[in-house]
């Protein structure tokens, strides 16, 4: 079984659930508006990927953001802070793997990963 990491009502986390279910893949789902995100399960993602993978720099949580919290995303410290202030700033969806993490949608590697 996967955990998948994300808002329900977003847009790429529905192609998400419904590829998700389609495949018949068992999974578990953390909504970050129910259940927020730890700081101990960010260090975690830190580990297999840059901090500059998981933002989401396209969506409208980060263009929101003054310059000076953007810029304080080189602090892992604050930018961990500010996951959890906006957890909507976390690239949907963040899927863990037994082994590893998938970080967005996309279909060839899902099916490569999770089939």
């Amino acid at each position: 079984m996967v955990t998948i990491y994300g808002i329900k009502n977003c847009d790429t986390m529905k192609k998400a659930f419904d590829w998700l279910n389609t495949n018949k893949v068992a999974y578990t789902f953390h909504d970050y508006k129910k259940s927020n995100i730890d700081k101990e399960t960010i260090l975690k993602w830190l580990k297999s990927h840059k901090m500059e993978e998981i933002i989401n720099t396209k969506g409208t949580t980060w263009k929101q953001l003054s310059d000076e919290q953007k810029g304080s995303i080189s602090n892992i410290d604050d930018a961990i802070a500010l996951m959890q202030e906006k957890p909507s700033m976390i690239k949907r969806p963040l899927v863990e793997l037994e082994k590893g993490y998938l970080l967005g949608f996309d279909v060839e590697k899902w099916g490569n990963k999770l089939k």
